[in-house]
This record gives C-alpha cells, sequence and structure tokens, in this order.
C-alpha cells in the first residue's frame, strides 16, 4: 500500500508560483498513477491534475492548463505540481492521491480513489 504526504503549501500573491510535493512510501510507486485534487472552502472536491506511471502522459482540468505542470520522479518516489500564475481562486486545500489502475489521460472523480494524502493548503491573496 502507498502512503502519501504532502508538502509546499502556503501563502502567496496573485500572479506568483508555489510548487507542491507528494512524496510517497511503498516500493511500488512507480506502478501507481498519481493525481491531484483540491478542495476550497465549502465547495467539493475537484479535479486538479493527473499523471500516470511513467510521467508520460498526463492531463489537467480546464481551469488550470497552461499554468499548473505535473511531473514526477519515480527514483525519489515523488510527484510535483508546480504552480504558476497563481489565482485566488487556487485557494484550496490540495490534496495527492494514488491509484494503480485509472488511466491519467482523462479527469479523475474522487470517489474512484481510495489512497490519499492529507492535504496541504494553499492561499493565494489578492
Amino acid at each position: 500500500q502507498v502512503q502519501l504526504v504532502e508538502s509546499g503549501g502556503g501563502l502567496v500573491q496573485a500572479g506568483g508560483s508555489l510548487r507542491l510535493s507528494c512524496a510517497a512510501s511503498g516500493r511500488t510507486f512507480s506502478s501507481y498513477a498519481m493525481g491531484w485534487f483540491r478542495q476550497a472552502p465549502g465547495k467539493e472536491r475537484e479535479f486538479v491534475a493527473a499523471i500516470d506511471w511513467t510521467g508520460s502522459s498526463t492531463s489537467y482540468t480546464d481551469s488550470v492548463k497552461g499554468r499548473f505542470t505535473l511531473s514526477r520522479d519515480n527514483a525519489k518516489n515523488t510527484v510535483y505540481l508546480q504552480m504558476n500564475s497563481l489565482k485566488p481562486e487556487d485557494t484550496a486545500v490540495y490534496y495527492c492521491a494514488a491509484d494503480n489502475i485509472l488511466w491519467a489521460g482523462s479527469k479523475w472523480f474522487p470517489g474512484d480513489l481510495k489512497i490519499w494524502g492529507q492535504g496541504t493548503l494553499v492561499t493565494v491573496s489578492s
């Protein structure tokens, strides 16, 4: 079983950048597709991005395309979400998730995931 720990959240001004990391434990990390979700106060958890186990296939929700980049380093058991040109509406708790069945080339739904990190808070001030 893979366990996930996110880091890198914080407070940033609009237009700024942050890089979130998700460190995984477990020898089978490289066989898992990885994804990021976010949940703003009072809203449902929503899909942000996903990457397949090779790192060659990714998908993004429309609102972050061109601003966020998801990558992974299987040697370090870590995935990275580089977030640029941040907007106040990006404010949320960001969660990392893992799955060894879902295809990373399409949107994921929270109910399909069983492996989650604890979340890291991103606050973007205007």
